[in-house]
């Protein structure tokens, strides 16, 4: 069932986890150093917290739609290049401890989202292959596609 995904950068996991447990009465699905991430039920969540700079306050890092398959993934690719966004298409990446499919769309201030399916467990953080992003999935920071395309199968990690 796709849900909704929200990853945020926050300045201490430990809280965060806690904090998240207790709103939405369930413990995270993945816990690795400096990541965990919750797969709530109801409502149909996948939030992911990125440990990021002590002192600093918790942010956005990216929105995402996480889906079933590779077919469903390819479907949206199709449906946004389509509507005339620009989209960059990582396969077979390997992002917050996951071996994922995905393609990036930017919103108009800047927020990057992605749809993408998770195929396995990865034994690294792994780095989003977005030029310009030095983050895992994404970033704020991440450069945005200046046209449509199609075709950029990118990066293996």
């Amino acid at each position: 069932m796709p849900r909704v995904q929200l990853a945020l950068n926050v300045p201490d996991l430990d809280a965060s986890v806690e904090f998240y447990s207790k709103l939405f009465g369930v413990e995270p699905a993945k816990r690795r150093p400096g990541y965990a991430n919750f797969a709530v039920v109801e409502p149909p969540l996948k939030l992911v917290l990125i440990e990021g700079r002590v002192g600093q306050e918790t942010r956005l890092d990216h929105l995402g739609v996480e889906v079933d398959s590779t077919e469903q993934v390819n479907a949206a690719t199709h449906r946004l290049v389509e509507a005339g966004l620009a989209t960059f298409e990582e396969n077979d990446t390997s992002c917050c401890y996951a071996l994922q499919d995905k393609v990036w769309v930017h919103g108009p201030g800047k927020e990057p989202w992605e749809v993408y399916v998770v195929k396995a467990d990865a034994s690294q953080m792994g780095k989003s292959n977005i030029p310009g992003s030095d983050a895992c999935c994404g970033s704020q920071s991440a450069a945005e596609p200046t046209e449509p395309t199609s075709g950029c199968t990118c990066g293996s990690s």
